[in-house]
């Protein structure tokens, strides 16, 4: 019984985190962390992008193009890399 519950300790620890890159146009998620510098941190911060914010995809540039957002009643563009940095809860 310990190497159930072992075997799936592990399988817990293999799912890849869900990020704001992966949502689909229409779709939204509350923000859980920013997994990025103190400086950028700060300006996500200021334009809403904060953990327990809600965010919605309006748009998506194909060919890995930046993400046309919605946080609160602010839109703001985000580069793909940039989105991939923040966590977003199950």
């Amino acid at each position: 019984m310990h190497l159930m519950s072992h075997s799936t300790h592990l399988q817990t620890n293999t799912t890849t985190p869900r990020t704001l890159e992966g949502l689909h146009v229409g779709e939204s998620a509350r923000i859980l962390a920013l997994n990025v510098e103190t400086d950028l941190s700060k300006r996500f911060s200021a334009l809403g992008l904060r953990p327990g914010n809600w965010v919605r995809v309006l748009r998506s540039a194909s060919l890995g193009g930046p993400m046309h957002l919605r946080v609160g009643t602010t839109e703001l563009i985000l580069r793909r890399h940039e989105a991939r940095s923040i966590a977003l809860a199950p």
